[in-house]
């Protein structure tokens, strides 16, 4: 029976699932680059190991996946957040959160079909990818990624230009995938990642929120590794399923619509998460 581990990126102690398909992973365990540790709060931390604990700052949640990457062995392996998770596919929106979270019998009968599980895309309408993330972050970011995949992988240009133009999206960074699926994502995600990091100004970055780029773009590509495996014939439709994704929190829908128009017509750079 092939083996199932999906990391619940948190940050701090919170109600975790049962399921043993799921681990909590405390990211960012080790706090910056002079190697101070965090409080322990009772999950396996992701600075054991092969790790990029220490980027945290940069690359949230990427830190988590980067651990599981480098030093879990299972066949099939996943991230999802302390307040996000893929829901099942047969629940439905009147109940309990918790009870919605995708258990581990169900996801072995959907990866038996469907080697990539990735959450249903997040809708813009009147923006696309690109111009919302210029008008909440830094249109230069996605400029440098731009320049690292076509020094570091050109033949991903076209599904680049594409993708950016789309007014919807695979978000959050979060995937369940079979194991030489996330390996050959995880090697040009994190090359890609890695070169902008070196390449990029942070300069103009006031903020912690804003300093979070590594992560965002990571969110942006990953639609971008999609496309062009959909595109070249690597992966088809039918090996791909989308789920809804749970907030076990409530959403601000006000403050959030309210910044998202500010953003679009006034220029004002998101500071903080919704």
């Amino acid at each position: 029976m092939s083996s199932i581990k999906i990391i619940i990126a948190t940050t701090k102690k919170y109600t975790m699932p049962e399921d043993p398909v799921y681990l909590p992973l405390h990211v960012g365990a080790t706090k910056g680059n002079m190697g101070k540790q965090a409080p322990y709060i009772g999950y396996t931390r992701d600075n054991t190991g092969e790790n990029i604990s220490s980027k945290n700052s940069t690359y949230c949640e990427l830190t988590g996946l980067y651990w599981a990457w480098k030093n879990l062995e299972d066949d099939y392996i996943g991230l999802v957040h302390y307040r996000r998770y893929f829901a099942s596919p047969d629940s439905n929106k009147q109940m309990d959160p918790y009870d919605r979270i995708v258990g581990g019998g169900e996801l072995r009968r959907i990866l038996k079909d469907h080697p990539i599980i990735i959450p249903e895309s997040r809708k813009y309408y009147i923006e696309t990818l690109e111009s919302h993330y210029a008008h909440t972050h830094y249109q230069s970011q996605l400029t440098e990624t731009r320049a690292v995949i076509r020094k570091l992988y050109p033949e991903y240009l076209p599904s680049f230009d594409n993708v950016l133009k789309q007014t919807q999206g695979h978000m959050f960074n979060m995937m369940i995938m079979r194991r030489d699926y996330l390996d050959e994502y995880c090697t040009w995600l994190f090359n890609i990642l890695r070169e902008v990091e070196r390449s990029y100004n942070h300069d103009e970055l006031d903020s912690a929120y804003q300093g979070r780029y590594i992560g965002r773009i990571a969110e942006i590509i990953f639609n971008v590794w999609l496309d062009y495996k959909m595109v070249s014939g690597a992966i088809t439709q039918d090996d791909i399923c989308e789920l809804p994704c749970i907030h076990l929190e409530k959403i601000n829908w006000f403050k959030k619509g309210k910044a998202f128009l500010e953003a679009k017509f006034l220029h004002k750079k998101y500071d903080h998460s919704f």
